[in-house]
């Protein structure tokens, strides 16, 4: 038994310990802007990705869905290997591929093994310099996509999310869904499809990443034989501009009495990506706190508003959110309730939000730190998050900010500067709502406005 204590003690490392020894991101730019960054580990495995700053976002009302419709063919063919010959030769390295888009970024990557990775660099160029767009796998995955939609409409938490952003930003770019609407899907061409690649898929808006068992200086050799097609032989386009997606307090309520269970979102508007105050308002949610029924703990749980849940039987669950985006973002909390208790729902979340603003202890503060720093420690767990991490970042925040500085940043946060940075942010502000299901008992907006604020003495 004292031999094995003496192993674990051997092999276990502090928190700090783990931060000093991440190893450095290494990042190169190539001519063409293409930029290469990577983790070097000792792990058999690696995760190779393309991220690319496009998504919704970049799409105007009759293109959207384009990105999302992109991100389709992608995986089905390239004019290399055209149809089931790209996924066979994807399969035969016993790797994973994968994409996903979102409204500011598209991703494509590839796990596999470390020994394979020039491969993998290699399917990736392919992939974004040559997808095939032929009209009858269009038509196909047209198909599919329509289906899909069908299937989101029952998610009824991405469509409150939805809804959020549709009256948040109405109006604007960052309104539309990522995966665009039945019509578009139903409209969108070929010329479409390769109008919005040869707009958005540049050098300069790309970030080639990987982690695992590689050599970075392998990385960039690869990078330079196979980023060098048509989109890469130059600096290419600059990123566009975008338009300042302006936050407006209003609200959509899509009301059902046939369903079981309401869903409301209340948000305001965040900061973006690169503002400190992100820090202090993770750990404001923190604070906050999250609730499903299925959790343990009872009313005896840390977070007075999932206490609170608990007693009254006030939702089945919540979850504080903070979406950034470059220039703007969404601080609120989304819960799940039946119909009789949305209102005492509704007053005890934003009653929790006042309390931020203005009673905040260094007990609570000091328990959502902690709680802040376990979920960072937890991004080095895998090939594929440490990938996603580095290439989210060097578009986000043009580097990778290392888990040392994050680890700083939340130390410094106090009581005082969560009370200032949620005033800022929550005190007397414009919410926007978004209610979908048997909302009859949600308050007038302008009853959920007045809870805003507290009528100081």
């Amino acid at each position: 038994a004292a031999l094995l204590t003496l192993t674990r003690k051997r092999g276990a490392a502090t928190y700090a310990q783990t931060l000093q020894n991440i190893p450095e991101t290494q990042v190169t730019t190539l001519e063409n802007g293409l930029r290469v960054a990577s983790e070097e580990s000792n792990q058999p495995t690696c995760t190779v990705g393309l991220w690319i700053e496009a998504g919704s976002r970049y799409e105007d009302p009759k293109t959207n869905g384009a990105a999302f419709f992109m991100e389709h063919m992608a995986l089905k063919g390239t004019k290399k290997r055209p149809g089931s010959a790209f996924e066979k030769e994807v399969e035969s390295l016993g790797a994973h591929l994968n994409g996903y888009t979102s409204r500011e970024q598209t991703a494509f990557y590839i796990k596999a093994l470390s020994k394979d990775m020039p491969k993998a660099v290699e399917l990736l160029s392919d992939l974004v310099q040559n997808c095939a767009l032929e009209d009858s796998q269009i038509e196909k995955e047209r198909g599919v996509i329509l289906q899909e939609l069908k299937e989101m409409d029952s998610n009824l938490a991405d469509v409150t999310f939805d809804y959020l952003h549709a009256t948040a930003y109405q109006g604007t770019s960052l309104a539309h869904t990522v995966e665009g609407t039945t019509e578009n899907i139903k409209r969108l061409t070929r010329a479409d499809l390769a109008s919005y690649v040869d707009t958005h898929f540049k050098a300069p808006r790309m970030v080639l990443a990987a982690a695992g068992g590689i050599s970075h200086r392998e990385l960039v050799d690869a990078a330079k034989q196979h980023f060098t097609g048509a989109p890469f032989t130059s600096k290419g386009d600059s990123v566009p501009i975008l338009k300042r997606c302006r936050f407006t307090g209003s609200e959509i309520r899509a009301r059902d009495d046939a369903l079981p269970l309401a869903h409301i979102a209340l948000a305001v508007e965040g900061p973006g990506w690169a503002d400190p105050d992100n820090v202090v308002l993770n750990v404001a949610n923190a604070i906050i706190g999250r609730y499903d029924r299925t959790f343990g703990g009872g009313k005896n749980q840390s977070s007075k508003l999932a206490a609170l849940a608990v007693e009254h039987n006030l939702c089945h669950s919540f979850e504080p959110f903070n979406t950034s985006y470059s220039d703007t973002g969404l601080f609120g909390f989304h819960f799940v309730s039946d119909p009789l208790s949305i209102d005492d729902m509704m007053f005890c979340a934003q009653g929790e939000w006042m309390r931020l603003c203005t009673s905040t202890t260094e007990s609570e503060v000091t328990r959502a730190k902690n709680y802040l720093r376990n979920a960072m420690v937890a991004q080095l767990d895998g090939t594929t998050r440490v990938c996603e991490n580095i290439g989210s970042h060097l578009l986000h925040y043009g580097r990778r900010i290392p888990l040392e500085e994050w680890d700083a940043r939340i130390s410094a946060v106090d009581a005082r500067m969560v009370r200032d940075v949620c005033s800022k942010y929550i005190y007397d502000k414009c919410p926007a709502i978004a209610a979908v299901g048997p909302i009859e008992q949600l308050l007038d907006y302008n009853r959920i406005r007045s809870a805003m604020y507290w009528v100081r003495l």
